[in-house]
């Protein structure tokens, strides 16, 4: 018996929310600020992970996976402070330098929640 697949913001390529089995795995997120460094980036994706974690019936403090993607490591420290800020008391996840599909790209992160209800 499988369980139904239901997607949420569906263009053609990909769905911003996927939730199947109480799991909620989000499409990677990036901020579209092309002026501000990498706090503000942060900041920016981590509201909109924010946002559609609260449409799928989930939150921050259920989060099960996180995965960034910096287009420069330097960036790793103030990136950690805006995570440390965004959620605490949840592990490090995990972060890697890989170039990006835009220039003003400086931080991609894609997580994958358990549902609150």
């Amino acid at each position: 018996m499988t369980s139904a697949i239901q997607r949420l913001g569906t263009t053609p390529r990909f769905s911003q929310i996927v939730i199947h089995q109480h799991t909620a795995y989000l499409a990677g997120q990036v901020s579209q600020l092309i002026e501000g460094d990498i706090s503000d980036q942060a900041q920016d994706v981590f509201g909109k992970i924010d946002a559609l974690l609260a449409t799928a019936g989930s939150d921050k403090n259920h989060l099960l996976s996180a995965q960034i993607w910096l287009a420069d490591m330097a960036d790793y420290e103030a990136m950690n402070q805006a995570w440390d800020a965004w959620l605490t008391g949840v592990g490090a996840p995990v972060c890697v330098q890989s170039p990006m599909a835009k220039k003003h790209y400086r931080i991609e992160v894609l997580v994958i929640a358990a549902l609150t209800a």
